[in-house]
């Protein structure tokens, strides 16, 4: 939201930096541990899955198509039909297992889903056996390798990432990285050993919140101040969805991925696995708005040193709002985007449309949506108030000298004074970079209100003070 993450931030004065840590290190030795005490013990129960087929690698070096036979009549008395094509044969390389630099023949794929395949394809091919025969076996051609593009693609988003970000993009990309590790030896584990998935979804995600937002943006005030707004605010969302499911009579076997898992994990609570999924996915958003609420009102603060804690937690919730209204729409979007095919299916249903939407697949989504969007209001002024309070406290202790008197304002135009171009290297540009960000905020305005960073905070003569709007006079 134009906030320069690059440029060091004011020091935090010593009073105001123990508050923060007196209340922000507490909570993370308290997720810790949760951790610990949640942190699976075994792998869960022994899941029977069979012996796994063999896999190997090929490369397709020749395809023949030809037609495909004639079915025989059915047994209801149809006449012969013709095979679902393609038909024919595809000549693979095989370049892993016993058979390796052997050519072998596998019928063309055909079904739903089935790959399409042309020569010079890496594909993977499985070895059936005849249960009967162990003796005779065939090669069938299961999906295409996806490694490689898979790798450029990281590679690309990696290398997008640190030219943009810089050193910020490093430490991005790190967070990512623990942000996988806690999902995989904690969240993932945890719920699969059959641990309760409600507290280890709030304590996993307090953990990635607690390294990603530090790590990402740094150990200072203004990081601390999005980390309890951030922690309040899944804290919230997880009562929340609590009282929602509750109120629907949600199961969690809304969908064919839970019931299938149903079927292989018992033991998993799959109640407590919706209200998991909406923790985790709410953190990703969430951490996107504290984080820029913390920063407006440091860069309100630093454009504006005479904004009152007043002023800035209204001008910085304007952001807010404007923030959550896409925000919102982004949320509906991307629930919409991963349920394409649920949503195409409800337009083939010929039940009434208030009986599909108080269905289970969907209510479960309507609630997910709407149990995240009430988390992500509640962040923004939770987030803008701690900020305005931390960020006030600190310029009002900065202001004090060290016998603890407040130092004099400097006189600026406002008082018949003149203001001193050198009171900094290059004093003179910053005073006149800092009217030109005051401008900016205030529509415009910047030199009808007030001429300098140290004139009253006074609407224009005429213009009345409009409290909701975006080009309010600063």
């Amino acid at each position: 939201m134009g906030a320069d993450h690059n440029r060091p931030a004011p020091p935090t004065p010593p009073g105001v930096r123990r508050v923060l840590v007196a209340t922000v290190v507490p909570l993370f030795v308290l997720t810790v541990i949760a951790a610990v005490v949640l942190w699976p013990r075994d792998g869960g129960p022994e899941v029977d899955g069979g012996s796994p087929v063999p896999r190997y690698h090929g490369t397709v070096t020749r395809v023949v198509t030809e037609e495909c036979p004639p079915q025989p009549e059915t047994p209801e008395g149809g006449g012969p039909g013709v095979a679902d094509g393609p038909c024919g044969t595809v000549t693979v390389r095989v370049e892993q297992g016993p058979d390796a630099g052997q050519q072998v023949e596998t019928p063309i794929p055909t079904g739903p889903g089935a790959p399409t395949v042309a020569v010079d394809d890496r594909i993977v091919l499985v070895k059936l056996t005849d249960p009967a025969d162990p003796a005779a076996s065939a090669y069938n051609i299961a999906e295409h390798q996806r490694g490689a593009p898979l790798i450029w693609l990281a590679v690309v988003f990696a290398l997008a990432i640190v030219a943009f970000g810089r050193w910020r993009g490093v430490a991005a990309l790190a967070g990512l990285a623990a942000t996988f590790a806690i999902l995989l030896t904690f969240v993932l584990p945890g719920i699969g050993a059959g641990g309760s998935p409600l507290p280890i979804a709030v304590v996993g995600s307090a953990l990635i919140m607690f390294v990603v937002l530090y790590l990402t943006h740094g150990v200072t005030a203004q990081t601390s101040v999005a980390v309890l707004g951030t922690l309040g605010s899944l804290v919230l969302t997880g009562l929340l969805g609590t009282l929602a499911t509750a109120a629907t009579h949600l199961t969690g076997y809304g969908s064919e991925d839970a019931t299938t898992l149903s079927m292989f994990r018992g033991d998993v609570d799959l109640h407590g696995l919706l209200l998991a999924g909406i923790i985790i996915g709410s953190l990703g958003v969430l951490d996107d708005v504290t984080v820029t609420q913390a920063a407006t009102v440091t860069e309100l603060a630093h454009a504006n040193p005479g904004l009152s804690r007043l002023q800035l937690y209204r001008a910085a919730t304007r952001v807010g709002r404007a923030h959550i209204a896409s925000t919102v729409n982004t949320i509906v979007l991307a629930y919409a985007g991963a349920s394409l095919p649920l949503l195409l299916l409800l337009t083939a249903d010929s039940r009434p449309v208030t009986e599909i939407l108080t269905s289970e697949f969907l209510a479960q989504e309507i609630v997910r949506s709407a149990v995240a969007t009430l988390g992500l209001i509640a962040a923004v002024p939770l987030t803008t108030g701690l900020a305005a309070v931390v960020t006030a406290a600190g310029r009002t202790a900065a202001g004090h000298t060290a016998a603890g008197h407040t130092a004099a304002p400097r006189p600026g135009p406002a008082d018949g004074g003149d203001v001193p171009a050198a009171r900094t290297p290059g004093g003179g540009r910053r005073t006149a970079d800092r009217n030109l960000a005051l401008e900016a905020l205030g529509g415009g305005r910047a030199a009808e209100g007030f001429p300098d960073d140290h004139a009253p905070i006074h609407p224009p003569a005429g213009r009345p003070h409009r409290e909701g709007g975006t080009d309010t006079a600063w």
